[in-house]
């Protein structure tokens, strides 16, 4: 690595400083560090609106009238009808799975009536773009017809189709028809007329954008997937998040429930409906059209890494505390076994075999799998060892992600101890905090034992005003926080191998937790302070670390500065991350030891602002955004270090 690193540079910086300003050296050899392809992932949950009225394109609020309020997003048009005219039928003891179905019997013509449907937070429609319509039904009697409108908020039609049901009988039947929109509404709503007589049943009712990511029928929003493509993850963690675990054991997410037809994907309620009493959320259900083989695809879309977790036989501690019994949890371990089967199995296999019928023969080659979220305790050990057993007996190579709680309290301790005697492969640490704490923790990483276990900091973000207050804000200043606390996970990639910020997504107008990396609402997506943070750290990440000292020591805060450098291999480039806290100007002297190279070409790109408390918005996305330049100069590199901002700089010979 040395005689590779003696025919590569870096340099950057072209200011002239009065004063002798201070000097990083970067070693240039006894670089043994690697830095994994995944030490920058991302984590999802469907929290914030994330899955349902986020990543799934769907328009429509409970098109399967599964909710415990069965018409919830539905509207009339008429005050009253009369009996019969619609009802919700629930086959419960028939399929349980997918219960309910509306039934509308015409009598007469005149009993013509319409539903609305408002969509989340109402309906984003692009003029010009086809929206495609689909229902299942079924006609016990011939002779309804529907129309199907997009109205804007001023009840305009902007979009009309018509469909009449083609075949009559006991089975169910699919049929779609699309609607080109002739103009753009943010909030517009959806319509269906019934006209005719006879009757008819409805279920799955749906509505989605022609242009989803890769342009696959019923996919996900592109511009949201396009979103976490930009950041080049290594991996990205899911389902969750405390979803994983649900508010009971009833509400715990269950893998197996979301593959397959939709109308075989048992809807649930979603934890966060009812999580957070200052943001109750009564239309927040979980349909799994986001499931567990498009969380797969998705991660094999964007080149990354799946790592799902599984629930371990408890609920959030939290909230209910419930546990499996010992002599009852083969159900849930199995369930794990056969996740892994379905993820990597070939289609010789029962469940490899479901996932190449599903589309997909190749595996999805799953590396980890997380064993509980933020459980602890020594009623989690024991489920725990025994989900390692069963695993590690049939797939002995699958990396077991463990969990140490939520936070950095005396229980973390403890399960540390505890995890660290069990010899895991893997340790989930979660770290929501103050900027103070993120800046004074910058070196934690520095004296870990180097023999245990690898760590993943599964969770973590900054929080403005307070951990868990709904007045956090993604302010330039987190973002700085977490990109000195990142500097000191690259220095230490040998133990640190993975790491996400959490949550991900947030709707601006159905958000229970904040911050979140990435806001959106029907139309548009706003990526915060920290999203560039992690785009910067992932898309300049390195093969191998440099050390890199300021007078024999990592930087770690010495005059409200962090430093970090890593060595790519490939591109043979030096990767320095610099990150200036303070609101004053820094000047900085990077030496390299024994480099012959005089006169190198790159780039540096500086994310800053004007304040310390600027965030990005909807109506200002681009406040804080990174900038990125070319550069040429000689060695050493001379720089100035804006006040509140992260600095990298890529370069080679010239």
């Amino acid at each position: 690595m040395s005689k590779l690193f003696s025919a590569i540079f870096l340099i950057a910086g072209l200011s002239t400083v009065a004063q002798e300003p201070i000097t990083y050296t970067i070693r240039t050899s006894g670089f043994e560090k690697s830095i994994q392809p995944f030490l920058w992932g991302i984590f999802f949950e469907d929290i914030n609106r994330g899955a349902d009225g986020g990543l799934n394109a769907d328009l429509v609020k409970n098109g399967s009238f599964e909710f415990n309020t069965p018409m919830m997003g539905w509207e009339p048009s008429r005050r009253r009808m009369p009996d019969g005219l619609c009802i919700v039928v629930n086959r419960q003891h028939q399929q349980p799975s997918n219960p309910k179905y509306l039934q509308v019997e015409l009598l007469t013509a005149k009993d013509t009536f319409g539903l609305a449907n408002e969509g989340f937070g109402g309906m984003a429609i692009k003029k010009g773009m086809r929206y495609d319509f689909s229902l299942l039904f079924r006609q016990a009697t011939p002779g309804v017809t529907m129309r199907i409108q997009l109205l804007n908020t001023a009840r305009k039609e902007i979009g009309a189709a018509k469909l009449i049901p083609q075949s009559s009988g006991v089975t169910w039947q699919t049929q779609s028809v699309s609607i080109t929109a002739a103009d753009t509404a943010s909030k517009a709503r959806l319509v269906i007329w019934f006209e005719g007589t006879g009757k008819l049943d409805l279920d799955m009712i749906s509505l989605y954008p022609s242009d989803t990511w890769k342009g696959r029928p019923q996919g996900l929003r592109s511009d949201m997937v396009q979103s976490l493509a930009d950041l080049q993850p290594g991996f990205v963690r899911f389902p969750g998040g405390c979803i994983v675990e649900g508010t009971d054991l009833n509400e715990r997410y269950q893998w197996k429930h979301t593959i397959g037809p939709r109308v075989d994907r048992q809807l649930i309620i979603n934890k966060w409906n009812h999580g957070v009493a200052a943001r109750q959320t009564p239309d927040y259900y979980q349909s799994y059209a986001l499931g567990f083989y498009e969380y797969f695809q998705m991660c094999e879309d964007i080149g990354a890494a799946p790592m799902p977790i599984i629930n371990c036989g408890m609920s959030c501690q939290f909230n209910t505390s419930e546990v499996v019994p010992m002599d009852q949890l083969d159900t849930y371990i199995q369930d794990a076994l056969d996740l892994i089967e379905f993820a990597n199995g070939d289609a010789n296999t029962i469940w490899g075999k479901k996932r190449a019928d599903f589309g997909h023969p190749a595996p999805f080659n799953m590396k980890w799998l997380g064993v509980g979220n933020e459980n602890w305790g020594p009623q989690y050990i024991e489920r725990l060892q025994a989900f390692t057993k069963a695993i590690k007996e049939k797939y002995p190579e699958m990396q077991l992600i463990t969990s140490t709680g939520y936070s950095p309290n005396p229980q973390f301790r403890y399960m540390d101890s505890v995890l660290r005697k069990l010899n895991v492969d893997i340790i989930d640490e979660h770290y929501y905090q103050t900027p103070n704490w993120f800046l004074m923790n910058a070196g934690k990483y520095d004296n870990y034992d180097r023999k245990g276990p690898k760590i993943f900091i599964g969770e973590y973000a900054c929080h403005s005003v307070r951990i868990g207050s709904q007045d956090n804000k993604n302010t330039l200043l987190c973002a700085l926080a977490e990109a000195a606390f990142m500097t000191g996970l690259e220095r230490n990639a040998d133990i640190v191998t993975m790491s996400a910020y959490a949550p991900l997504f947030a709707h601006t107008e159905a958000w229970q937790w904040t911050p979140n990396l990435i806001w959106f609402n029907n139309s548009q997506v706003v990526k915060t302070p920290s999203y560039y943070v992690q785009q910067l750290f992932s898309r300049n990440r390195g093969t191998h670390v440099l050390p890199l000292f300021q007078e024999g020591m990592p930087v770690t805060g010495q005059d409200s500065c962090y430093a970090t450098a890593a060595l790519d291999s490939v591109s043979k480039e030096v990767i320095i991350k610099l990150v200036n806290a303070s609101g004053e100007r820094k000047s900085r002297m990077v030496a390299f030891e024994r480099l012959k190279s005089k006169s190198y070409v790159g780039t540096i790109t500086t994310l800053e602002g004007v304040s310390f408390q600027q965030v990005n918005s909807l109506d200002q996305p681009d406040n804080v955004k990174p900038k990125t330049a070319p550069w040429k100069s000689k060695t050493p590199i001379l720089l100035e270090l804006p006040p509140y901002s992260l600095t990298v700089l890529r370069g080679k010979p010239h």
